[in-house]
């Protein structure tokens, strides 16, 4: 779908950034930018950067960086015209109808299909249910006690023990064999084909929040593993970005959410009148399951399970909650394992009376944390201090004043006040190469699963960022590079853009300039998210690869790299890259342009000179 790109910059310009990103991630103020955790990837430790000035957000540890229409297909999942319905719609812009570019169309269509097709399966498993051939899942529902009404509900269903049923049924209404695969609902063979990916098991719909369903869950009968097995990732389906039951939660209006483990446990909570309970989707608690609460609720009840698992998963999720700005508070359960048991054995109104009694979340860690030492020994306790310390500095980063979490510490454990906030103190200053450490483990291990990066369309793109961060630079470098040196593409477009810009004597505007690629008819999809790296890349990322170190937080990095014969020997590397490239394009071309032996040698001259002259940045 293509929209003017006044429309398109006019609904950029009334989302600002930092207020769209933080309903989705919580973001702090630090110096001119707003920092926090990546919510693209798992990190301990902030690495994500907003900056309100430029309208663009960038984390430096795996690299995902753009604007706010970027940020919203990146986390939504979405196609830039849904995000622009999305970002329009916040800002009470009214849209006007327009035509589809093919593009478009296709992205669009194959989700649409999808979506479709997913329908048709849900509605197959539910006749399936109710039939004859159902009858085993039929009684599984019944044995746990669920009514006609909570399975109409949930579209509960069955998928029968034969391995193609499903399949033929698809292809009855005219599916092809790609569409099905790439639904999830099947795999390909080589020596069975096409089959069914569920069969002898029941099955729970995975719903969005309209409703629509995007994947499935199915748990076997009888013996057989897996126990639970979910729909793969799809167009339409990100397990760590969904969570169940939340398309009927998000309408509760309790002012809190209950979050649990399994598929059962909602439904059978929903069931009792708690409708507010919701569950991840076979997968640990995400960050992005975490942002997706924090649009309903600022308070989450945890009601996992009772055992060893279940406590660890939920200390997990209390630190997770904290990083989003939420308050988490711990259902006890005991003597049953699991919401569903204990509403069962204790009915509602005991379950209910747990809600309120629902342990603060702070407590319950140190309850846990207790439990690992022997407070009677001298030796234990002290060591147990230690780790209350450490645990007091990881909330600093957490919350503004940790000042009433140590006094509950001291209170609970006869600590004095001033001596623990003197040790969690000097904990900081001493911790810090740890926190290093850290940062760099988690930055390998990002980096170990990135695509390996062009290194010319890098360079690229460290120019474009650098002309846009120091205006002043083209006036030095306009003599070398030109609009041509830059590849084909959005590349080449930015450039033309940011060249004019500064030819005009504009202060370039990054967001604007995305904003005009974005609105194009010719950008395709995958192009939509190339352009958020454009001016995503500083030039102190080139210059800590060129120095063999990992690159940081913005501030910090401008206290790193201050030397400008760094940063001159970078800027000669990133222009001697870029021409060589040109060259070798022109070269590969040389039998169809008579002219490319001259073009050559210019090329060679320029190169050549950029390597005697010494460009001054001062």
């Amino acid at each position: 779908m293509y929209y003017p790109e006044e429309l398109v910059e006019e609904v950029r310009q009334k989302n600002d950034i930092v207020d769209v990103v933080s309903g989705y991630v919580r973001i702090k103020q630090k110096g001119a930018n707003y920092v926090g955790l990546c919510p693209f990837h798992n990190e301990k430790t902030g690495s994500f950067s907003v900056s309100p000035s430029r309208q663009i957000f960038k984390c430096f540890g795996c690299g995902i960086g753009g604007n706010v229409f970027t940020f919203v297909m990146q986390y939504e999942n979405y196609t830039f015209v849904e995000a622009m319905k999305m970002l329009a719609e916040r800002a009470g812009i009214k849209l006007p109808e327009a035509e589809y570019d093919e593009n478009a169309k296709k992205a669009m269509n194959k989700k649409a299909r999808i979506m479709e097709l997913n329908k048709d399966a849900a509605n197959y498993f539910y006749f399936q249910l109710r039939a004859p051939q159902g009858e085993v899942g039929m009684k599984y529902f019944k044995n746990r006690e669920l009514s006609d009404e909570t399975m109409k509900k949930f579209a509960l269903g069955y998928a029968n023990v034969k391995s193609d049923d499903l399949v033929l049924y698809l292809k009855s209404k005219g599916y092809t064999d790609n569409e099905i695969v790439d639904s999830g609902v099947a795999s390909f063979h080589e020596k069975y084909g096409l089959h069914d990916k569920f069969w002898n098991r029941v099955m729970f719909p995975i719903q969005d929040i309209n409703n629509k369903v995007i994947g499935f869950g199915g748990r076997v009968i009888g013996e057989g593993e897996p126990k639970y097995l979910n729909s793969p990732e799809t167009v339409v389906f990100d397990k760590s970005r969904n969570l169940y039951g939340m398309n009927f939660a998000r309408t509760s209006r309790k002012g809190y959410l209950i979050l649990c483990e399994g598929y059962m446990d909602v439904i059978a909570m929903h069931q009792a009148g708690f409708t507010e309970a919701v569950a991840s989707l076979g997968t640990a608690f995400t960050g992005g399951q975490a942002a997706i609460l924090r649009r309903y609720a600022d308070q989450i009840i945890l009601a996992y399970d009772s055992d060893g698992a279940g406590t660890k998963a939920a200390l997990r999720a209390i630190d997770i909650l904290r990083n989003y700005g939420m308050t988490g508070r711990i259902l006890h359960l005991e003597p049953y394992k699991d919401p569903d048991e204990f509403i069962k054995n204790l009915g509602r109104e005991a379950f209910e009376e747990r809600i309120q009694n629902a342990e603060d979340s702070f407590r319950f860690e140190l309850r846990m944390m207790e439990k690992g030492y022997d407070l009677k020994s001298p030796e234990s306790k002290l060591k147990f201090r230690k780790a209350l310390v450490e645990k007091m500095y990881t909330l600093s980063d957490q919350f503004e004043d940790i000042k009433p979490f140590i006094e509950l510490v001291c209170e609970t454990y006869h600590f004095g006040y001033d001596e623990m906030c003197s040790s969690v103190a000097s904990y900081g200053n001493s911790s810090q190469a740890k926190m290093s450490t850290v940062r760099r483990q988690e930055e390998t291990e990002v980096k170990r699963n990135k695509k390996k990066e062009d290194p010319v369309l890098y360079n690229q793109k460290v120019l474009l960022t650098w002309l846009v961060d120091e205006p002043f630079l083209y006036a030095k470098i306009k003599d070398y590079i030109h609009v041509d040196d830059f590849s084909d593409g959005i590349y080449r477009k930015a450039a033309e853009r940011l060249i004019q810009a500064l030819e005009d004597g504009e202060v370039p505007n990054p967001g604007a300039i995305m904003t005009s690629l974005q609105a194009s008819e010719e950008t395709n999809e995958e192009e939509q998210l190339e352009i958020a790296s454009l001016f995503c890349t500083k030039i102190t990322d080139k210059l800590s690869r060129m120095k063999g170190t990992t690159e940081v937080d913005l501030d910090t990095q401008a206290k790193i790299f201050d030397s400008v014969s760094d940063k001159e020997r970078a800027l000669s590397d990133i222009l001697v890259t870029i021409k060589r490239a040109t060259m070798q394009r022109v070269t590969d071309c040389a039998n169809a342009d008579p002219e490319a032996f001259k073009k050559i040698v210019s090329i060679k001259k320029t190169i050549e000179k950029i390597q005697k002259t010494h460009i001054s940045l001062t």
